[in-house]
């Protein structure tokens, strides 16, 4: 059995909590998906995630006896958890909200979505807790998911690139020599993934890539990578597929920039970047730190 307040204040420290203003995409997005529900998130939410964003969204009953470890709060997951866990326990995300990303082969995505009400209002009669880490977990190293990705690469890092907040969210690393093909067929297997997206150039020889875990589909974030040597760019998304205005331009313009790249341009979908860390890094931390029985709920599918 472990406090929830001790476990919540190990975590803070842990990506620097203490350190970052407002989570700057949740700060927007939250608002906007449940403002049109008349969901009074601000006041059901713990006050703390209300301003920060990050932290426990549901702070729960104070002891602890098991975590559960996933990405997107996706309907199987959050259901997941409900029924399999009991009162006090903790379900430890990357995202708060789900993000319906597209299928590069199938139909595309919706963007952000609510956790439906009647599920958020579950978790909190049960006594549950939700602890969330975005931009601090992106920018943290070793843990983080750049961190996570390097690890299971056994890539050497060069620089870091991508400034956001006190961080970076990208790093152009070295690792063993390799070719498109030979890449493409680790991440699958790496990612637990049946296909990657794939533009850009094919290459017998690979050793310097830059890793951009989740929304790597930004044309001056390759455009950068390139300039400072990469060969490859791993992301999640390298296309947003998002079924508006917005997400069709930034299609657009990728497909601009793809014509003259000199770069293997590799996603490994935007679910599966960010489960790695929980389930490596995080899942290690939790067990070597806390007497916390560990549970993993992966997607059923991570192009989604």
């Amino acid at each position: 059995m472990e406090s929830r307040r001790a476990i919540g204040a190990r975590l803070d420290r842990l990506f620097c909590l203490d350190e970052w203003e407002a989570d700057p995409a949740f700060r927007r997005f939250i608002p906007m998906v449940y403002e049109p529900l008349r969901f009074d998130w601000a006041h059901f939410f713990e006050a703390d995630f209300v301003q920060r964003f990050n932290g426990f969204m549901l702070a729960g009953r104070e002891e602890m006896h098991t975590v559960f470890l996933a990405v997107f709060p996706t309907e199987a997951v959050l259901q997941s958890f409900l029924e399999q866990s009991e009162p006090g326990d903790l379900l430890f995300m990357h995202h708060p909200l789900f993000m319906e990303c597209g299928d590069p082969r199938g139909t595309w995505g919706q963007g952000f979505l609510p956790i439906r009400p009647e599920l958020l209002q579950a978790m909190k009669e049960k006594e549950l807790s939700v602890y969330t880490c975005h931009l601090p977990m992106d920018t943290s190293l070793p843990i983080g998911t750049g961190g996570a990705i390097m690890e299971a690469l056994e890539a050497e890092m060069i620089r870091p690139f991508l400034p956001f907040g006190n961080g970076h969210i990208g790093a152009i690393c070295r690792i063993q020599e390799t070719s498109t093909s030979g890449l493409s067929g680790q991440l699958r297997h790496l990612f637990d993934i049946p296909y990657v997206d794939f533009e850009g150039k094919t290459l017998d020889r690979i050793d310097t890539i830059a890793v951009v875990p989740g929304c790597g589909d930004v044309v001056s974030y390759m455009q950068e990578a390139e300039a400072l040597g990469a060969q490859a760019y791993i992301t999640g998304e390298i296309h947003c597929h998002i079924d508006n205005p917005y997400g069709k331009q930034r299609f657009a313009q990728m497909m601009e920039y793809v014509a003259e790249t000199t770069m293997s341009l590799i996603g490994v979908s935007h679910s599966a970047s960010e489960y790695l860390v929980m389930k490596t890094q995080m899942k290690r931390w939790f067990e070597q730190s806390t007497s916390l029985r560990v549970v993993l709920l992966p997607q059923e599918k991570w192009w989604l």
